[in-house]
């Protein structure tokens, strides 16, 4: 069975087919956050730190960390902040990072510092961006998400979009990385505007467990793009994607509805052991809310550790 590891200094997750669906918080990115931006910039950490806490108290299994403040010269702006984010993360919560930028220099800055294990995200089927992140993938012995674009750009064909992912795959196979290492965003689209986007990826995702054997992720909140009430959209979705195979998803954990739709899943699909982690989220529940704990244990079959192991749509 495909298991990715994932590890902050002292606690390592498993991604996997077999696994808790493993939420990855997506709150800590200045895209589209111009007051978080700001406040990045001036070297204010306030709702970063903020952010950290609230999401892994609401169940995030992992937090995903950008740093991209500004368009304006990102390579000189993106590394510096990258690493201050992470120390400032890291220091604060005990869960796996992932580190989220298209600046090769601030990946390559945060693994530097990143402690344990963290998620490169991410590398895609373009030549430049293969051969630039695959070889630190496989320098710090880290995971990868490979988004399936390449050069042409996002096909509306979920078979192209599948044998780009299969040529990711086989090129991290080249660089000597295993494939349970990459975990493939097969791309989600606006339901909105584009009627088949759920069948298409739940169709990419079976082929993608089934073909490639390979652990998946995706920006969540993409599929409802556009709409009126997107967490009700969101709500259903959760469990249909981990239904076809979907096995993470970069997403917002501090919205309840659909938390519990992540828990219950895990319950019907016998990975929450005796219902435990439903059971001590739920049972002061009141009929008619949502809940919202205050402290959530991490999800996603965590094991303690020691040292280091050798998107589209703005978050909804």
């Amino acid at each position: 069975m495909t298991r990715t590891i994932v590890a902050s200094a002292t606690r390592e997750i498993a991604i996997g087919f077999d696994q808790p669906f493993c939420v990855i918080g997506e709150r800590i990115n200045p895209t589209g956050r111009k007051k978080l931006a700001a406040e990045m910039v001036e070297g204010n950490f306030d709702t970063v730190r903020k952010d950290a806490l609230e999401q892994v108290a609401a169940g995030a299994t992992m937090l995903d960390i950008n740093a991209g403040v500004t368009a304006v010269d990102p390579n000189a702006t993106e590394p510096g902040l990258m690493v201050q984010t992470l120390q400032i993360v890291q220091d604060l919560v005990d869960v796996p990072l992932a580190i989220d930028s298209s600046v090769t220099a601030a990946i390559e800055a945060g693994l530097k510092v990143a402690r344990g294990r963290p998620l490169i995200n991410s590398v895609t089927g373009e030549e430049d961006k293969l051969e630039a992140i695959l070889p630190l993938a496989r320098k710090y012995d880290v995971p990868v998400v490979a988004i399936s674009n390449d050069e042409t750009g996002i096909s509306m064909d979920p078979d192209v979009r599948f044998e780009v992912a299969r040529k990711i795959v086989q090129r991290a196979m080249d660089h000597g990385i295993r494939p349970e290492d990459v975990v493939v965003d097969p791309l989600v689209m606006p339901i909105g505007a584009l009627g088949d986007a759920g069948l298409q990826v739940f169709a990419l995702l079976r082929r993608l467990r089934e073909e490639l054997k390979v652990n998946t992720t995706c920006g969540l909140s993409n599929i409802s793009f556009g709409l009126p009430h997107r967490h009700g959209i969101n709500a259903g979705f959760i469990p249909m994607v981990i239904g076809a195979g979907m096995t993470s998803a970069i997403m917002n954990p501090c919205r309840p509805q659909e938390m519990e739709a992540v828990r219950a899943a895990n319950v019907l699909a016998g990975v929450d052991k005796d219902c435990g982690t439903w059971i001590r989220t739920y049972k002061d529940f009141r009929s008619g809310e949502h809940a919202a704990p205050a402290a959530v244990p991490v999800e996603g079959g965590a094991r303690r550790r020691g040292g280091r192991a050798a998107r589209l749509g703005a978050p909804a």
